[in-house]
């Protein structure tokens, strides 16, 4: 049922890995916590609770490194390394994890959904948002959508282009934006410790001017930023989407 692949990608400039569990269903391409690799899901007991949908065959789990937010975290580079990695990582997922995925799920053109929590929600909506030709679904837990307080106040155009907060303003009316607007942006928040509902609703209302479908569901007071809220969530979404 788990299976990893490894390679190095020239596009991060590091050995990357890709990990899968389920052997049938919808694809879900679920992105790490900052600092968090391919196996978090599992050693933080995300895999567990999906586990009745991914045996009775409704998704088929991947999960990928976090690259970029793990640079940002180590606080070994300066903002502009982290700007251009986090550039060059969304280009490595739609070039190499999406490939990757479609190969092993044997269609050339299946559509993903993807997921994540914290930061993980942010990549899991920008994904989605720079390449809705391969994505169709994103579903954000507790994300944080404005990354630029990560960043020292500098602010350059690799990070533009790689914020759905800031690109999809000015994005016109051209193939991109059309197909978004076929898309779906979940947004699940709890109120609780280290929770910040704002994010998911400056995000809505960013999609929602340029009429993205998206929903912000707010789970109260006694969801907390942590993995045991993520654990309810991501069941009950992908069972409602996948």
């Amino acid at each position: 049922m788990k299976r990893s692949q490894i390679w190095y990608s020239d596009r991060v400039q590091r050995h990357v890995r890709l990990t899968r569990w389920g052997h049938y269903g919808t694809p879900v391409l679920l992105f790490p916590t900052a600092g968090g690799d391919a196996e978090e899901a599992e050693r933080m007991q995300l895999i567990d609770a999906l586990r009745g949908l991914i045996d009775e065959g409704r998704v088929k789990v991947y999960s990928c490194d976090s690259v970029w937010s793990e640079a940002l975290l180590s606080r070994r580079h300066s903002p502009q390394h982290c700007m251009w990695l986090k550039r060059r990582y969304h280009d490595y997922i739609y070039r190499e994890v999406v490939p990757a995925i479609r190969a092993d799920c044997h269609t050339d053109d299946i559509r993903i959904v993807t997921a994540g929590a914290s930061i993980g929600g942010f990549n899991a909506v920008a994904a989605l948002c720079l390449h809705p030709d391969a994505f169709c679904t994103a579903i954000g837990m507790s994300g944080t959508y404005d990354v630029t307080r990560l960043m020292d106040g500098l602010f350059t155009d690799d990070l533009y282009y790689t914020s759905p907060l800031h690109y999809l303003g000015g994005l016109d009316d051209g193939w991109q934006l059309q197909t978004l607007r076929q898309r779906m942006v979940l947004m699940a928040t709890g109120e609780g410790q280290w929770e910040n509902p704002a994010h998911a609703w400056n995000m809505a209302r960013v999609l929602g001017a340029k009429d993205i479908p998206n929903r912000v569901d707010s789970w109260g007071p006694a969801w907390a930023h942590d993995w045991p809220t993520w654990r309810q969530m991501l069941p009950q979404y992908l069972a409602e989407f996948a």
